[in-house]
Protein backbone atom coordinates (compact mmCIF):
# COMPACT_ATOMS: atom_id res chain seq x y z
CA UNK A 1 0.00 0.00 0.00
CA UNK A 2 1.32 3.05 -0.95
CA UNK A 3 1.75 6.61 1.30
CA UNK A 4 1.13 9.72 -1.20
CA UNK A 5 1.81 13.13 0.68
CA UNK A 6 0.33 15.81 -1.56
CA UNK A 7 1.24 19.72 -0.60
CA UNK A 8 -1.09 21.92 -1.57
CA UNK A 9 -3.78 19.77 -1.54
CA UNK A 10 -6.64 22.07 -2.20
CA UNK A 11 -5.45 23.08 -5.60
CA UNK A 12 -7.44 22.05 -8.66
CA UNK A 13 -5.15 19.97 -10.30
CA UNK A 14 -4.54 18.06 -6.41
CA UNK A 15 -8.42 17.64 -6.12
CA UNK A 16 -8.39 16.00 -9.14
CA UNK A 17 -5.57 13.96 -8.36
CA UNK A 18 -7.03 13.06 -4.99
CA UNK A 19 -10.08 12.00 -6.69
CA UNK A 20 -8.40 9.48 -9.02
CA UNK A 21 -6.24 7.95 -6.59
CA UNK A 22 -9.50 7.56 -3.99
CA UNK A 23 -11.25 5.84 -6.95
CA UNK A 24 -8.43 3.93 -8.24
CA UNK A 25 -6.00 2.92 -5.55
CA UNK A 26 -5.67 1.53 -2.05
CA UNK A 27 -2.65 4.57 -1.45
CA UNK A 28 -3.03 6.18 1.82
CA UNK A 29 -3.12 10.11 1.11
CA UNK A 30 -1.82 12.78 3.29
CA UNK A 31 -3.47 16.24 2.43
CA UNK A 32 -0.95 19.03 3.38
CA UNK A 33 -2.27 22.69 3.03
CA UNK A 34 -2.19 25.59 4.94
CA UNK A 35 -5.90 25.65 5.60
CA UNK A 36 -7.55 22.77 6.60
CA UNK A 37 -10.77 24.19 6.59
CA UNK A 38 -10.94 24.13 2.90
CA UNK A 39 -10.67 20.85 2.81
CA UNK A 40 -14.65 20.48 4.03
CA UNK A 41 -14.75 16.64 3.04
CA UNK A 42 -12.31 13.77 3.54
CA UNK A 43 -11.98 10.03 3.35
CA UNK A 44 -10.81 9.84 7.25
CA UNK A 45 -9.96 5.53 7.09
CA UNK A 46 -7.50 6.94 4.09
CA UNK A 47 -6.93 10.13 4.37
CA UNK A 48 -4.46 12.35 6.95
CA UNK A 49 -4.95 15.88 6.74
CA UNK A 50 -2.23 18.09 8.40
CA UNK A 51 -2.32 22.23 8.02
CA UNK A 52 0.68 24.05 7.51
CA UNK A 53 3.57 25.67 5.32
CA UNK A 54 5.81 24.15 2.86
CA UNK A 55 8.34 26.74 4.67
CA UNK A 56 7.91 25.28 7.86
CA UNK A 57 10.20 22.42 7.25
CA UNK A 58 10.43 20.68 10.90
CA UNK A 59 6.63 20.14 10.15
CA UNK A 60 6.65 19.36 7.05
CA UNK A 61 9.43 16.83 7.87
CA UNK A 62 7.04 15.32 10.07
CA UNK A 63 4.34 15.03 7.59
CA UNK A 64 6.95 13.40 5.36
CA UNK A 65 7.81 10.40 7.62
CA UNK A 66 6.89 7.25 6.53
CA UNK A 67 6.00 8.40 2.82
CA UNK A 68 7.05 6.84 -0.83
CA UNK A 69 5.85 9.45 -3.08
CA UNK A 70 5.90 13.16 -2.41
CA UNK A 71 3.19 15.67 -4.95
CA UNK A 72 3.89 19.29 -4.76
CA UNK A 73 1.50 21.60 -6.70
CA UNK A 74 2.09 25.01 -5.24
CA UNK A 75 1.89 28.42 -5.50
CA UNK A 76 3.78 31.21 -4.14
CA UNK A 77 7.37 31.75 -3.83
CA UNK A 78 9.10 28.53 -5.16
CA UNK A 79 12.87 28.96 -4.55
CA UNK A 80 12.55 28.49 -0.38
CA UNK A 81 9.81 25.84 -0.75
CA UNK A 82 11.92 23.95 -3.58
CA UNK A 83 14.29 24.15 -0.59
CA UNK A 84 12.43 22.81 2.18
CA UNK A 85 11.20 20.27 0.58
CA UNK A 86 14.82 18.62 -0.46
CA UNK A 87 15.73 18.95 3.23
CA UNK A 88 12.56 16.86 4.48
CA UNK A 89 12.68 14.66 2.14
CA UNK A 90 16.42 13.90 2.55
CA UNK A 91 16.31 13.80 5.98
CA UNK A 92 13.56 11.49 6.24
CA UNK A 93 14.93 9.20 2.99
CA UNK A 94 12.23 9.78 0.77
CA UNK A 95 13.44 9.71 -2.77
CA UNK A 96 10.02 9.96 -4.85
CA UNK A 97 9.04 13.61 -6.09
CA UNK A 98 6.55 14.78 -8.36
CA UNK A 99 6.90 18.51 -8.65
CA UNK A 100 4.07 20.55 -11.32
CA UNK A 101 6.22 23.60 -12.51
CA UNK A 102 5.79 25.92 -15.71
CA UNK A 103 7.11 25.98 -19.05
CA UNK A 104 10.19 27.86 -19.99
CA UNK A 105 12.61 26.21 -17.62
CA UNK A 106 15.11 25.96 -19.73
CA UNK A 107 14.07 28.52 -22.18
CA UNK A 108 13.15 25.80 -24.28
CA UNK A 109 9.80 27.02 -25.77
CA UNK A 110 10.73 28.77 -29.15
CA UNK A 111 10.02 31.30 -31.32
CA UNK A 112 7.18 34.16 -30.43
CA UNK A 113 5.59 32.59 -28.30
CA UNK A 114 8.41 31.95 -25.55
CA UNK A 115 8.96 35.75 -26.41
CA UNK A 116 5.71 36.28 -25.06
CA UNK A 117 6.05 33.45 -22.04
CA UNK A 118 9.35 35.35 -20.63
CA UNK A 119 7.68 38.98 -21.03
CA UNK A 120 4.28 38.17 -19.85
CA UNK A 121 5.50 36.11 -16.89
CA UNK A 122 8.55 38.41 -16.08
CA UNK A 123 12.01 37.73 -15.46
CA UNK A 124 11.32 37.99 -11.40
CA UNK A 125 9.10 34.79 -11.31
CA UNK A 126 10.94 32.88 -14.19
CA UNK A 127 14.14 32.76 -12.05
CA UNK A 128 12.47 32.22 -8.95
CA UNK A 129 11.03 29.22 -10.83
CA UNK A 130 14.41 28.18 -12.27
CA UNK A 131 15.97 28.29 -9.34
CA UNK A 132 13.73 26.13 -7.29
CA UNK A 133 13.99 23.66 -10.38
CA UNK A 134 17.44 23.13 -10.00
CA UNK A 135 17.40 22.97 -6.47
CA UNK A 136 15.75 19.97 -7.40
CA UNK A 137 18.00 18.10 -9.59
CA UNK A 138 20.72 19.06 -8.10
CA UNK A 139 19.45 17.14 -4.81
CA UNK A 140 19.80 13.31 -4.69
CA UNK A 141 16.19 13.12 -5.26
CA UNK A 142 14.27 10.89 -7.67
CA UNK A 143 12.38 13.68 -9.20
CA UNK A 144 9.68 14.17 -12.18
CA UNK A 145 9.48 18.16 -12.75
CA UNK A 146 6.63 18.59 -14.89
CA UNK A 147 6.55 21.49 -17.07
CA UNK A 148 2.98 22.78 -17.59
CA UNK A 149 1.91 25.00 -20.70
CA UNK A 150 -0.99 27.01 -19.47
CA UNK A 151 -3.78 25.58 -18.04
CA UNK A 152 -7.38 25.33 -18.97
CA UNK A 153 -10.34 23.39 -17.11
CA UNK A 154 -11.15 21.85 -20.07
CA UNK A 155 -13.11 17.97 -19.71
CA UNK A 156 -10.44 16.44 -21.78
CA UNK A 157 -6.97 13.81 -21.28
CA UNK A 158 -5.17 14.74 -24.24
CA UNK A 159 -1.62 15.40 -23.96
CA UNK A 160 2.19 14.90 -25.38
CA UNK A 161 5.24 15.13 -23.73
CA UNK A 162 8.56 16.83 -24.33
CA UNK A 163 12.40 15.53 -22.79
CA UNK A 164 14.54 18.23 -21.12
CA UNK A 165 16.82 19.52 -23.98
CA UNK A 166 14.31 19.28 -27.12
CA UNK A 167 12.02 22.64 -27.23
CA UNK A 168 8.51 22.96 -25.85
CA UNK A 169 5.55 21.88 -28.40
CA UNK A 170 2.12 23.42 -27.71
CA UNK A 171 0.55 26.35 -25.44
CA UNK A 172 -2.04 25.01 -23.19
CA UNK A 173 -2.69 21.68 -21.34
CA UNK A 174 -5.91 20.88 -19.56
CA UNK A 175 -5.64 20.35 -15.65
CA UNK A 176 -7.03 16.96 -16.22
CA UNK A 177 -4.17 15.68 -18.50
CA UNK A 178 -1.48 17.03 -16.02
CA UNK A 179 -3.48 14.73 -13.23
CA UNK A 180 -3.70 12.06 -15.51
CA UNK A 181 0.43 12.09 -15.94
CA UNK A 182 0.75 12.41 -12.08
CA UNK A 183 -1.31 9.28 -11.09
CA UNK A 184 0.11 7.45 -13.95
CA UNK A 185 3.41 8.20 -12.31
CA UNK A 186 1.93 7.49 -8.86
CA UNK A 187 0.46 4.01 -10.34
CA UNK A 188 4.16 3.16 -11.73
CA UNK A 189 6.66 5.03 -9.86
CA UNK A 190 9.84 3.90 -12.35
CA UNK A 191 8.31 6.06 -14.92
CA UNK A 192 9.82 8.84 -15.65
CA UNK A 193 12.65 8.86 -13.28
CA UNK A 194 15.04 11.55 -13.21
CA UNK A 195 13.43 13.61 -15.83
CA UNK A 196 11.70 16.95 -16.99
CA UNK A 197 8.80 16.67 -18.85
CA UNK A 198 7.07 19.36 -21.07
CA UNK A 199 3.50 18.62 -21.18
CA UNK A 200 0.74 20.33 -23.91
CA UNK A 201 -2.46 19.64 -25.67
CA UNK A 202 -1.43 18.44 -29.53
CA UNK A 203 -2.29 20.90 -32.22
CA UNK A 204 -2.26 23.68 -29.84
CA UNK A 205 1.07 25.64 -30.94
CA UNK A 206 1.20 29.53 -32.04
CA UNK A 207 2.27 32.77 -30.73
CA UNK A 208 -0.35 32.89 -27.98
CA UNK A 209 -1.99 30.62 -25.86
CA UNK A 210 -4.71 28.71 -27.80
CA UNK A 211 -7.59 28.76 -25.34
Amino acid sequence: MQKILILGAHGQIARLVRQRLLAETDAQLTLYLRNAKRMQEFDSKRETLIEGDVNDTAKLTQAMANQDIVYANLGGQFEPMAKSIVTAMTQTGVKRLIYVTGLGLYHEVPGEFGRWVEESIGAPIMDDTRRAAAIIEQSSLNYTLIRAAYMSNDDVINYELTEKGTPFKGTIISRKSIADLIVRIVKQPEKHSYSSLGIDQPGTDGDRPMY
